[in-house]
């Protein structure tokens, strides 16, 4: 809080002023003495500073200062203080003790040498609020982990007490910025819970009030805990390998009994603890604790935090989750078809930098896979370890089929067109691979053929995916490929891949679906099964509901016929803001601006989801 003075002048007027600050006080006039009050400004809760000016005697004079009072026109009988010095013409008076948020009277008064008292004029100033008083008691009810402290605003400063509380800390004089307990508003007594405390260990605490002048504090109070099972940290896990790890942490309190044992511990489920794998840290007087982690799985998430046991049992810090690097080999198919086979792309000709590849995961490290579209009615090909055509990396036909050979002789394989799944096995040898050209479709009893056989998709080059629209039941699907359970994918719900063999997939909703089937990316295949419809202030449904369309096999478009009004509206997917398409109807945009219908009427809206385009015809 800053101290704000107010000056309160009183002024001797007989004389004019300029003729007398030159001159001494014995040269200065008798003359009758009178009074004015002068002014004022700046003021604090508690206290104001005058100064009153001397500008004539009159017959002399005994005393002089300022007097006050709640009530107008205050006199000697009321507070005063006199002034005890004077310099230059100019005295100043000090008046403290004063009740907050309080209007006073003041006037300026000088005693003359018989004893009269002459008075300037009545004026007043109002001392502003302050920040709250408190006090606090001893700290009760104290455990290893909790204290209860009783505190009471005793005063609220004439300014409505906003928060209250009591903070505390490890070292004297807490404030907010400090841990806090927040116990409502208002005067009065209250009792503060303070919770998550440190075992052993000293706390100094205050209370605390807040109101818009300020923040107020109580005098300050110390506790120590009672002993408890150590507190820890687990700060980190880092030099991650393919096997290895090191992991860090500390003993931020013993709990107040020498530690029994201390380390980590590690599991691949979380929050593990001693019965899983323990690391043992040595003991010593070092807080701070780490440890090598070594004979992990490649690609495998971790679950590590800190533990330490005294007389009091076994504590643990906070987990932290890691996952190894995996052990991801990546092989390039380059060749003569790549152009041809990829338009739109960067990708070139025996380029393998610039090829379709194919990769092994973690969970089956010795088998490389990938899909490759060949379009050449002779595809040459190759496969490379390295992007720039290494020596000893480099893999061709071996003469044999479905051996590998990386004799720099080696001659290329050659396929007709298709859409192949490739494998390589490199724990066999020599290395063996295959390349089976797969057709996708649908199967399942919500698909129109059922489980006999498939519901064929087509194979878009500019996308790179399987596409096509099929009327769903809402039962279960799964793609499959070759009229072949050896090719089929399927997922859980909760699974962001596609698996082989996986389960099925299940249709809640009865419609026409867009289907696209993504193999694009070594074992990370994906789908998506959208159904569509129009939504807007425009349609029936307003922005509440979807209006279904239809599939047009014969346009290749997604169609409905309805009534519009004059709004707006968009294209969405599933009854769902995930997808949905706006913006220009000859170039639409997922989440694009809404449509404008500006007359009423009955409209066929088409949409091809291919191209991402759609249509707005009046009929």
């Amino acid at each position: 809080m800053k101290n704000i003075f107010s000056k309160i002048t009183g002024v001797f007027l007989v004389a004019l002023v300029l003729g007398i600050v030159g001159c001494e006080k014995d040269d200065l006039p008798k003359l009758d003495a009178e009074m004015v009050t002068w002014k004022k400004d700046g003021i604090t809760s508690t206290s104001a500073i005058v100064s009153g000016f001397v500008v004539a005697e009159g017959d002399g004079y005994t005393e002089y200062g300022v007097v006050w009072g709640l009530s107008e026109n205050p006199t000697t009988a009321d507070s005063k203080k006199a002034a005890d010095k004077i310099e230059k013409a100019v005295y100043w008076v000090t008046i403290d003790g004063l009740e907050y948020l309080t209007t006073y009277h003041y006037r300026a008064y000088v005693i003359d040498n018989a004893g009269n008292t002459t008075y300037g004029k009545d004026a007043t100033f109002t001392t502003l609020a302050n920040v709250p008083l408190l006090t606090v008691s001893d700290a009760t009810g104290i455990t290893n982990i909790f204290a209860q402290v009783a505190a009471n605003v005793t005063n609220d400063g004439k300014d409505e007490v906003i928060t209250r509380g009591v903070c505390w800390n490890t070292t004297s004089g807490p404030t907010v910025e400090n841990d806090t307990t927040n116990n409502g508003e208002g005067i009065g007594e209250f009792t503060a819970n303070l919770k998550n405390l440190l075992p052993a260990t000293m706390y100094y605490a205050r209370a605390y009030a807040i109101n818009k002048i300020g923040i107020g504090y109580s005098n300050e109070i110390t506790f120590t805990t009672a002993n408890g099972v150590p507190v820890l940290s687990t700060d980190s896990v880092g030099s991650i390998t393919k096997t290895s790890a090191r992991a860090y942490g500390k003993v931020v309190v013993n709990g107040g009994t020498d530690l029994l044992e201390r380390g980590f511990v590690m599991a691949t489920t979380d929050n593990p603890t001693v019965d899983d794998t323990k690391m043992v840290d040595p003991l010593n007087t070092v807080d701070t604790m780490s440890v090598d982690i070594t004979g992990l799985s490649t690609g495998k998430k971790y679950y590590v935090r800190t533990f330490a046991t005294n007389a009091d049992g076994t504590a643990y810090g906070e987990t932290v989750e890691f996952t190894t690097e995996s052990d991801i080999t990546t092989w390039y198919v380059p060749g003569g078809y790549v152009a041809a086979s990829y338009p739109g792309t960067e990708w070139q000709n025996w380029s393998p930098a610039n090829s379709p590849f194919i990769m092994n995961t973690d969970a089956n490290p010795t088998n490389l896979e990938g899909y490759v579209y060949m379009a050449g009615a002779n595809n040459d090909w190759k496969f490379t370890a390295n992007p720039d055509w290494v020596d000893g990396f480099n893999y061709g036909d071996s003469g044999t089929p479905g051996v590998l050979s990386n004799d720099p002789g080696a001659g290329n394989f050659n396929v007709p067109a298709g859409y192949y799944k490739i494998n390589v096995d490199m724990s066999a040898t020599p290395m063996t691979y295959t390349a089976v050209a797969t057709q996708w479709g649908v199967i399942g009893d919500a698909t129109p053929l059922e489980w006999s056989d498939e519901t064929p998709l087509t194979y878009d080059p500019a996308s790179q995916t399987w596409r096509g629209t099929v009327h769903f039941t809402a039962k279960e699907f799964k793609f499959r490929a070759n009229h072949s359970w050896d090719y089929n994918y399927g997922k859980k719900p909760e699974e962001t891949y596609l698996s082989a063999g996986g389960d099925n997939i299940k249709v809640d909703v009865e419609a026409d679906y867009d289907i696209t089937l993504d193999l694009s990316n070594p074992n990370a295949y994906t789908y998506t099964a959208n159904r569509w419809g129009v939504i807007g202030d425009a349609t029936p449904g307003k922005w509440g509901e979807d209006t279904n369309m239809t599939w047009d096999d014969t346009k290749k478009v997604f169609t409905v016929t309805l009534d519009l009004t004059v709004g707006q509206f968009k294209f969405r997917a599933n009854d769902a803001w995930d997808v949905d398409f706006g913006g220009d109807l000859g170039a639409l945009e997922q989440g694009g601006s809404n449509i404008d219908i500006s007359d009423a009427g009955n409209y066929t809206i088409t949409l091809d989801t291919m191209g991402k385009a759609g249509t707005l015809t009046k009929n």
